[in-house]
């Protein structure tokens, strides 16, 4: 299973983007894909338009995971771990989430993510195709 960040849903509704052609080269190779909400709500935030919505809905289907109370005590613990930066917040909830789900991340923004894989994220490396 691979969670994919706001960048990658939002670059996987353009062909000419190169998120499109990792999409596919995941698919190809069997993965699944979800979307933590807090990025589902990046995503939806834009720019995209109806047809890429219904794309990455197609994608994720009913797997757009929540940021429940397990989420926000695992996101807290990582706030305190990772050196308190408040300019994270948001991709520490998206990061929480993919750990809970034993999850791969997809993401563009490697540099804030990167800190919390001594924690337990996992990033999802670019496929060859």
């Amino acid at each position: 299973m691979i969670c994919l960040d706001a960048n990658y849903l939002i670059g996987g509704t353009s062909r000419e983007r190169p998120e499109s052609e990792h999409l596919l080269a995941w698919i190809d190779s069997g993965e699944t894909f979800c979307a933590p909400a807090p990025a589902w709500y990046e995503f939806l935030c834009g720019p995209v338009d109806g047809d890429g919505i219904e794309a990455m809905k197609d994608l994720v289907g009913d797997r757009i995971v929540p940021f429940d109370g397990a989420s926000a005590a695992l996101a807290a613990d990582l706030f305190n771990k990772i050196g308190r930066l408040r300019s994270r917040r948001v991709d520490i909830m998206i990061a929480a989430i993919a750990i809970q789900q034993g999850a791969k991340l997809a993401t563009l923004n490697t540099a804030h993510f990167e800190p919390m894989v001594k924690h337990g994220l996992e990033l999802a490396r670019v496929p060859v195709r």
